[in-house]
């Protein structure tokens, strides 16, 4: 276990209450506790954004800057491959305009 330091900070009232909640639950040991793991999550959180802009920053200087038009092509083969947990897949834009053409007799 790494040296703990001292810390005083400010924090917003809602959030101390979650703190406090925590800890009334058992889910941490102390508000302490409970912020130490939240700027632990929030470092490894800005360690993998710091990762993802090196990717993207070493993909587009070999293959050139990726375009809207690529964003979205992946955003829609994406969504295709999606497994839906709970509720009905949104329907796709073709399958909207043929239940719009058609009426049940």
């Amino acid at each position: 276990m790494s040296e703990k330091q001292r810390l005083s900070a400010s924090v917003d009232a809602a959030v101390l209450a979650a703190a406090h909640a925590a800890v009334s639950e058992g889910r941490a040991t102390n508000v302490s506790a409970w912020v130490n793991d939240a700027l632990h999550r929030q470092a490894e959180h800005d360690g993998r954004l710091r990762a993802m802009d090196a990717f993207l920053q070493s993909y587009e200087a070999k293959h050139g800057a990726i375009t809207e038009q690529e964003i979205e092509q992946a955003t829609r083969r994406a969504r295709e491959r999606a497994l839906v947990i709970r509720g009905k897949k949104p329907a796709s834009s073709s399958q909207k305009k043929r239940r719009r053409g058609t009426k049940a007799a």
